[in-house]
């Protein structure tokens, strides 16, 4: 029996047929791509809110849940139920941002399930306790984004503030990690990428850049160097939201202020010390710096990435922008792959010469060629290994070899390209 879907969602796809006669496979795919979440992913809890589970793994995390829900926001002015999911998971995020501001992944319940049992004292309600800037930054954008684009305001309800505190506080606290912070993260009989040096310290950074120190990257691996530009670039992006929220729905000019401050202070530091020159393509944005003048040149598949700086609304200098893509895009890029079936980005946390649906969609999302976009779509469709579905990561040669036969993340970024390429998109300035 065919599953109901809600009728703004079907109003659209009836809407969407003229479009894409000619090529009815991508609307197909489309369809199965976004009605996936909505029908496999979204819990409605007792309390009215929301969890959102990352797909094959039963935890939710803070960042892919705010992806995943993002694309429906399309629908959220006109569908009361749809608006009240979207909020139902901003107001969760912000209960396990005030349970612990440092984990990145949380079980439905205080179940005690994990990843790993990390440490003996370990929160029951936490699955994973990574520290990722990210992971605070998804949830203020998409509040912001469920407000901007259909008025909602009920997502600032329950915990928000107190949660904001919190993430105040820790930004400010891992401006000067070493000095300051109490973070450790060890996990024993692992790989190198999934623990931290120094006892759980992480890798040496030199303190007062005005940068945030993350632990993790938004792929879970840990840092090489500790301060990671994308997530820090997007960390402006969502302080600058918080501005606008703290004056217009909360009033609270010492917030708005402490928002606005942190914000300029950070985006001073990316654009003083974020970037360095190269001999081929000039000055580029770096992925991560310990502050000391060491950089890593690449780019990874998951969001935030440099790749993505356009699409999260980053306000970058247009000539670093242009050089940065063009290198992220070659094979200066240690994780750019070409073969036969794609070219792309992958990422250390899976195998070399595997790409990632979640990077061609940001290619074709920051793409300022319409037919670049369609192209960039039709390789997505052609690239799902016969399952009909996104996956993780898969290999340039053969989409038969994947990683994670279930990720929402990556049906999520088809469906929202699919949209952008239909002539849909959000506001994401303020």
């Amino acid at each position: 029996m065919e599953k109901k879907i809600p009728k703004v969602m079907a109003d659209l796809f009836v809407s969407l047929k003229e479009q894409w006669k000619e090529e009815p496979e991508l609307l197909e795919l489309f369809k199965t791509c976004y009605t996936n979440t909505l029908d496999t992913t979204v819990k409605k809890m007792e309390d009215g809110t929301t969890h959102v589970i990352t797909g094959d793994i039963p935890a939710m995390w803070l960042r892919d849940s705010a992806a995943q829900l993002r694309p429906y926001i399309f629908l959220a002015k006109e569908d009361r139920e749809i608006r009240e999911i979207i909020a139902g998971l901003v107001k969760r995020q912000f209960q396990y941002i005030c349970i612990d501001p440092y984990a990145n992944a949380f079980n439905s319940s205080p179940s005690g399930a994990c990843w790993e049992k990390d440490d003996p004292d370990q929160n029951p309600w936490v699955w994973e306790r990574k520290f990722e800037v990210d992971s605070l930054c998804y949830p203020i954008q998409l509040a912001w984004l469920l407000w901007k684009n259909t008025g909602c305001v009920s997502q600032f309800e329950g915990e928000f503030q107190k949660g904001i505190g919190k993430i105040l506080e820790v930004f400010c606290t891992e401006q000067a990690h070493e000095e300051k912070s109490d973070y450790r993260f060890i996990r024993g009989n692992s790989f190198y990428n999934d623990t931290l040096s120094r006892e759980g310290k992480g890798a040496l950074v030199k303190s007062d850049t005005g940068l945030i120190w993350s632990g993790f990257r938004p792929s879970d691996d840990a840092c090489t160097y500790g301060y990671l530009i994308p997530s820090n670039m997007f960390a402006v992006v969502v302080l600058g939201y918080l501005e606008e929220i703290e004056r217009e729905i909360f009033h609270c000019p010492e917030l708005e202020k402490e928002a606005r401050e942190l914000k300029e202070k950070i985006h001073y530091a990316i654009e003083s010390i974020g970037k360095t020159a190269t001999q081929e393509f000039g000055v580029i944005y770096a992925y991560e710096t310990d502050g000391y003048g060491m950089y890593n040149l690449m780019d990874d598949a998951n969001v935030p990435s440099l790749l993505a700086m356009d699409y999260l609304g980053y306000p970058s200098d247009p000539d670093v922008g242009e050089n940065t893509r063009r290198f992220l895009l070659s094979n200066a890029n240690p994780y750019y792959y070409e073969g036969k079936k794609a070219a792309g980005i992958g990422s250390p946390h899976t195998p070399s010469s595997y790409i990632w649906h979640i990077s061609m969609a940001i290619r074709g999302l920051t793409s300022k060629e319409k037919e670049e976009k369609k192209r960039i779509l039709r390789n997505m469709a052609d690239t799902t290994g016969g399952k009909g579905v996104m996956h993780e990561g898969f290999h340039v040669d053969d989409d038969t070899r994947y990683t994670r036969e279930w990720f929402s993340w990556a049906n999520a970024m088809y469906a929202e390209l699919f949209l952008d390429c239909s002539g849909y998109r959000l506001k994401i300035r303020a």
